[in-house]
């Protein structure tokens, strides 16, 4: 259970964190005093730390210090009613999670109490590969798997910017807290900003800090993901969704390692390892103006392709036995396994949410099953997925398809991103029967389908299309 410590000498601060923020998987802890508050971080080992700058016997920056030497993952939020202190700001550069100044916002503590968890989660739930104990696993033995985590180790340990792709819900999220578990930096903060989460006016101001006017409503200095992360990685999910302006000063920080904040003229210097994950083409986005071009190059030293499920179904079994034992506990249910047909039916099914679906399936399954193996009848949204139709990577073969049953099966499933699994199905639909038309022809296929061969050949690669060697009356390509 997650555990919240909150420091501070006001009974009526520790009262409304333990009726406010009080939840059945939450447990709050509290304290008036550096001594007690230490006390409680040897015993207890909180997850998330609540610190106020002033308390009796001293300065909270004190206590901040003896946290951060004997953990620097633990994220701490300083509150103070001294307004934006030096010393907060100070606090900040070596690594405090956040500080809000009194009377709290609750709404506002809320969401950052809510962010704070889930760096601690990010931090501490390491990402082990196959045979590694502990963790969160990624799990597969297929040769597109085994591949990916060989590469995974060859690069963890080297600091460089690795770009991650993969469709919705493959693990690329995954594939980064392998990287930063297995580097050089894992003693140091892992922290992850999501760019399609934030609106694009505040982009900047989450990456890169603010002063204090630097534009309307910044009535304080705010220190930035890249000050607060000091040593340690970022990763920066969905970079495909980044604003051009955040774009431009990304590529100073990747070239110069130093940035400014907004409104600031001083130059800050900066050691992080920038992670970066996406499921969109970014060729298409450059193409199309909405991506730098050398940003991408610097972001791309290495990249990562994480393949989707249907790319390696004979993994299914694997993560299917995973998750069900998984959510079993959880559940305090006794779950043998699944029926020969209930594994046969999960391998039929081309898990267009890839690994996200899979797991969400299992987890409703588990919790509405009342016997001790999954039959299929436990899995609603799969039960009337036809036999698998020929596969549509060879072009000779285009495989029956029903957009309006799919997408009635989708809406039924419970899984989430219906909009981007419909298109992907579409996507890998249109492009085989494309070259199926063109008879393999490449250079035909993409003027028919009006776009250009680079992108042709990306999109073959991203939706797992392969094609056999195919003849065409012009001589192939």
């Amino acid at each position: 259970m997650p555990k919240l410590l909150v420091v501070d000498d006001e009974p009526i601060i520790c009262h409304s964190f333990r009726r406010v923020f009080a939840a059945p998987d939450v447990e709050i802890l509290t304290a008036g005093t550096i001594a007690e508050g230490w006390r409680r971080v040897e015993q207890d080992r909180p997850d998330v730390i609540v610190l106020d700058l002033q308390l009796p016997d001293g300065s909270g920056l004190d206590l901040f210090e003896r946290i951060r030497t004997a953990d620097p993952k633990r994220p701490v939020i300083f509150i103070t009613a001294h307004g934006t202190t030096e010393t907060t700001i100070e606090a900040m550069k070596h690594g405090a999670f956040d500080y809000l100044l009194k009377p709290l916002d609750l709404e506002q503590m809320s969401g950052v109490l809510g962010r704070a968890f889930e760096a601690a989660r990010l931090m501490r739930e390491s990402a082990a590969l196959p045979d590694d104990p502990g963790g969160d696993r990624i799990i597969g033995r297929s040769p597109l798997m085994q591949e990916m985590c060989k590469q995974i180790g060859r690069i963890a340990p080297q600091d460089v910017n690795v770009l991650i792709l993969g469709e919705s819900g493959t693990g690329k999220e995954l594939v980064a807290r392998a990287i930063y578990s297995h580097s050089r930096r894992a003693a140091r903060p892992f922290m992850a900003l999501n760019c399609a989460a934030i609106p694009d006016a505040l982009v900047e101001s989450e990456l890169f800090g603010h002063e204090q006017g630097a534009f309307t409503g910044a009535d304080r200095k705010r220190i930035g993901k890249f000050e607060q992360c000091g040593d340690g990685t970022l990763l920066l999910d969905e970079i495909g969704d980044m604003p051009l302006a955040a774009q431009a000063k990304m590529l100073r920080v990747l070239q110069d390692q130093t940035f400014e904040r907004l409104g600031g003229s001083q130059p800050i210097a900066t050691h992080v390892r920038v992670l970066a994950a996406t499921n969109q083409y970014l060729e298409q986005l450059i193409a199309n103006g909405r991506f730098r071009n050398d940003l991408y190059y610097r972001l791309k030293v290495v990249t990562i392709h994480v393949p989707a499920l249907r790319e390696r179904k004979a993994d299914i079994p694997e993560l299917a036995h995973y998750f069900l034992f998984r959510y079993a506990r959880e559940a305090n249910r006794d779950l043998r396994g699944f029926a020969p047909e209930t594994l046969d039916l999960l391998q039929r099914y081309d898990w267009p949410g890839n690994v996200r679906e899979l797991q969400n399936c299992i987890q409703a399954a588990v919790y509405q099953t009342s016997g001790r193996t999954l039959l299929p009848a436990d899995l609603p949204g799969l039960v009337d997925v036809p036999p698998a139709p020929p596969s549509p990577s060879t072009p000779d073969a285009p495989p029956a398809f029903d957009l309006t049953t799919t997408i009635e099966s989708m809406l039924q499933d419970g899984g989430r991103d219906v909009h981007k699994r419909v298109i992907a199905l579409v996507e890998r639909e249109l492009i085989a029967r494309a070259l199926r038309h063109t008879h393999g022809h490449q250079m035909q296929a993409s003027e028919l389908l009006g776009i250009n061969r680079t992108t042709l050949r990306t999109k073959l690669r991203e939706l797992g299309i392969t094609l056999d060697k195919v003849v065409t009356d012009q001589g192939g390509e």
